[in-house]
């Protein structure tokens, strides 16, 4: 199967799997006593936020081949990682704030350390993209961004265990010590979007990664195209001699 086949494959399965997820969450799971309608957003803001935290360790892991191989291609697929996973983030932040002010009636409660902790490793990655690119030497540049990567990465499980042994304020705890806290109806669609979600992160990462080298082998083609004019140019010009 070629790229371009695993890409549209990917995409059509992420599209399939969260129509199906959300189908089940509008009409089949049961509406929750105390929020009412307005909870069917945890079905958007959850999994966008796990698969999130997911983009960044894997964006660490790679940032380890990288380190441990010098290979740039795992340089890349640990920045592609990263910038995908703030994508979702923001998605995760304006779902949560609008799910906060629907069900209790503020956008950000900062005592409840689960949202606060995820804001937290968010902002952290938000520094990623302009450390990486202050620097000019693009071995300097891999090498940083790559122990970058790997310190908030390896910080990002610590942070997720330690929030969910913490008391929660009023913040759900959706995967917590006794497996969580959702009722039977409410698990198919969930996971389902889980699953969607997850696939989603694979073909925008997939799209993003298959874009980064269109654009460096048509710069490449460009330099040697420009490369071969100067020199046809050099060739072309007129000899002239003393006379």
């Amino acid at each position: 199967m070629t790229y371009g086949n695993r890409l549209r494959v990917t995409s059509a399965a992420a599209a399939l799997v969260l129509l199906l997820a959300f189908g089940l969450a509008f009409f089949a799971a049961g509406i929750e006593a105390d929020q009412g309608f307005s909870q069917k957003i945890f079905y958007v803001h959850v999994p966008l936020a796990i698969v999130a935290l997911g983009g960044f360790v894997f964006g660490g892991v790679m940032a380890v081949q990288h380190l441990r191989t010098g290979d740039a291609r795992y340089d890349l697929r640990s920045y592609v990682a990263i910038h995908i996973a703030i994508v979702l983030g923001v998605g995760a932040l304006i779902t949560g704030a609008i799910w906060a002010k629907a069900a209790w009636g503020v956008w950000f409660e900062w005592r409840e350390p689960t949202l606060v902790s995820f804001l937290i490793v968010f902002l952290l990655y938000c520094t990623y993209q302009p450390m990486r690119f202050s620097i000019e030497d693009p071995d300097k540049q891999g090498r940083y961004a790559s122990v970058f990567a790997i310190t908030a990465g390896a910080f990002v499980p610590l942070n997720f265990l330690a929030v969910r042994l913490a008391d929660p304020y009023i913040h759900p705890r959706v995967l917590n010590q006794g497996g969580g806290d959702l009722p039977a109806s409410f698990r198919p669609p969930f996971y389902l979007a889980l699953v969607g979600m997850t696939l989603l992160f694979a073909a925008l990462y997939q799209y993003e990664l298959s874009h980064k080298h269109s654009r460096a082998q048509l710069r490449q083609l460009r330099r040697k195209l420009g490369g071969e004019v100067e020199a046809t140019g050099r060739s072309a010009a007129p000899q002239v001699t003393g006379a």
